[in-house]
């Protein structure tokens, strides 16, 4: 877990770093992070009745995170209509609390 948190803060600080570097270049720099998505993967791999219910306990809105979901952010992070965000780090979990 320490590399984990470590690697997340390294993600977010690079964000920071390169929002303001590259800003002047009006290149926008964002972080998505997502959480416990459910892709097909995890559905055949790891989505046991135990661990969809440890996922719902720790979440504020209770309910699976499908990855159309997070496509959908990236898509309009990627759109003129988030023109003036930069600098920012969307996580995607559920309210994990």
């Amino acid at each position: 877990m320490p590399v984990y948190v470590t690697a997340k803060a390294g993600i977010v600080g690079m964000t920071r770093t390169l929002a303001h570097e590259l800003g002047a270049d009006k290149i926008r720099v964002n972080c998505v992070m997502p959480g416990a998505i459910v892709t097909e993967r995890q559905r055949r791999l790891w989505l046991t009745p135990e661990y969809e219910a440890e996922i719902l306990a720790a979440q504020a809105l209770k309910r699976l995170i499908l990855p159309e979901e997070v496509a959908r952010l990236i898509l309009f992070l990627a759109a003129d209509d988030s023109c003036a965000i930069t600098n920012q780090s969307y996580v995607i979990d559920g309210g994990w609390v």
